[in-house]
């Protein structure tokens, strides 16, 4: 059997990657997250064959078939329902992992995908296009769930120091699923007319498997010690996914996080709104999230050597030059012959630089900012602002494009830019430092940008009381002077 941790110079036990978190990362992700990104892509190559299903059923119950305008509507509505079935997903994964794990909510949500496959896989036979709308609708909800509950899971079971990597397993397991798409919806394949409906249901195929094996692995060690007081089934769970390593530090380090939460429950979203001891960790899920969907698009190893915030800071800044450039190259394309080749590289650095940091980051970041008993609440705004925001961007774009022309791209490129300004200035680095050493990061940074508020107003207070910018220096030195004394 391969070593499973390691031994640095300084004799300090690493913990590295086991079987088991492995297989929980590949299950999970395989089984859950892979789902989102195929249901976003699995729609466009046979919308014409489900276009085409509509007007005929139509046709059947009403002797006349449907309008352009209408059948567009209803293909629309197919597309777009998903997004809102996401969002009422991201809404109740808080009340589902506090009530049934991290793991529980996984293993028990795949009932939702088993639903809306059979759906529509028989939608056709039953000529329902009702089944088709609903099915998606329900394939949503449990891609809003997966998106939280998945990438929290996974950031309770690893080690810190690994913590980035399997973050974003989910991330290229999205990647993998609108490719697999993208594949499946080859004629040669499932793009035949006949097939459409198996296309649309080859969903539960993965999440069989993630059913038949994922419920042989342990809960999360943090939600079985800190929430549910099960000592025993720690450290069961630790040594499942610390094959050979001393876990007394882990299991200190959560007993210190349980304390410290001892008088504290499960925080509900507004009660995380209105707590002033997390208002920057807040503010910063919610813009790193909505600007991963406001950047106009919708990684890696490099997370545990690099950290978070130069991946997060160096992508949105390469996506907010390269959707400058498109703006650029769009206004000069009928001047210089050349110009469409930029055009393609920018384009290629949008993808690039999402794929870089914006793509998983936000998700891996909204687990580690905050404390257990902040973080169900914390993953429903973060989850839901990331649901909304792709919404918006997918009907307001064509209108901001026919009003703005060449120049909307100028709007993502602000918005990617601000972003990388804020977490640049605001997010600390979180690599390889545990949960209560990110909280305490945090609790230092409100006192001293408090303080820089208070020395700014005082400033502003001097200048209104000498008139003379002069005359400032001599009162702040007497009011030195005056204290010393």
């Amino acid at each position: 059997m391969a070593e499973e941790f390691l031994i640095p110079p300084s004799g300090k036990i690493i913990p590295s990657l086991t079987g088991s978190l492995l297989a929980v990362a590949f299950l999970t992700s395989f089984g859950s997250s892979m789902l989102y990104g195929y249901n976003l892509a699995v729609v466009n190559s046979p919308a014409m064959y489900i276009k085409n299903f509509y007007n005929k059923t139509a046709l059947s119950r009403n002797r006349t078939g449907l309008s352009g305008e209408t059948l567009t509507l209803m293909y629309s509505l197919t597309v777009s329902v998903f997004a809102i079935g996401g969002l009422i997903g991201s809404l109740i994964v808080g009340v589902l992992v506090s009530r049934f794990g991290r793991k529980g909510t996984v293993v028990k949500t795949t009932v939702l995908v088993f639903f809306a496959g059979s759906l529509m896989g028989f939608s056709r036979s039953c000529g329902s296009p009702e089944m088709v709308i609903l099915g998606r609708f329900i394939s949503g909800i449990h891609s809003g769930i997966s998106l939280s509950v998945v990438p929290m899971y996974l950031g309770e079971i690893a080690p810190k120091n690994l913590r980035g990597f399997l973050g974003l397993v989910p991330s290229i397991f999205i990647g993998t699923g609108v490719f697999a798409a993208q594949i499946l919806g080859l004629h040669e394949l499932l793009g035949k007319e006949e097939h459409w409906p198996l296309f649309l249901s080859v969903v539960v195929v993965p999440t069989f498997i993630q059913l038949l094996l994922l419920p042989w692995f342990p809960e999360s060690p943090r939600y079985l010690l800190i929430e549910k007081h099960n000592v025993h089934a720690t450290i069961t769970a630790l040594k499942s996914y610390r094959a050979n390593c001393n876990i007394q530090a882990e299991i200190e380090e959560m007993q210190e996080e349980q304390r410290s939460l001892s008088s504290v429950k499960t925080l509900s979203v507004w009660n995380l709104l209105l707590d002033d001891s997390v208002r920057w960790q807040v503010l910063s899920v919610v813009i790193i999230n909505v600007g991963m969907q406001l950047s106009g698009i919708d990684a890696c190893f490099t997370i545990e050597k690099l950290g978070r915030r130069p991946l997060l800071v160096g992508g949105f800044t390469m996506m907010g030059i390269c959707s400058a450039g498109i703006t650029f190259t769009l206004i000069l394309q009928t001047r210089l012959s050349f110009i469409h080749y930029v055009s393609v590289c920018c384009v290629v650095g949008i993808i690039a630089g999402f794929c870089i940091g914006p793509a998983g980051v936000p998700f891996l970041v909204t687990a580690e900012l905050f404390k257990q008993s902040h973080r169900p609440a914390a993953y429903i705004v973060g989850g839901s602002l990331n649901w909304l925001s792709n919404f918006t961007v997918g009907f307001v774009f064509p209108f901001l494009q026919m009003s703005a022309g060449s120049y909307c791209y100028l709007v993502f490129a602000s918005i990617c830019l601000s972003v990388a300004v804020y977490v640049y200035t605001i997010i600390p680095e979180t690599k390889n430092k545990t949960f209560m050493e990110i909280s305490r990061l945090f609790s230092k940074k409100e006192p001293v940008l408090e303080t820089r508020c208070l020395l700014l107003v005082d400033q502003r207070k001097l200048k209104k009381i000498n008139g003379y910018g002069g005359l400032e220096h001599h009162s702040l030195a007497f009011e030195s002077s005056s204290s010393v004394s």
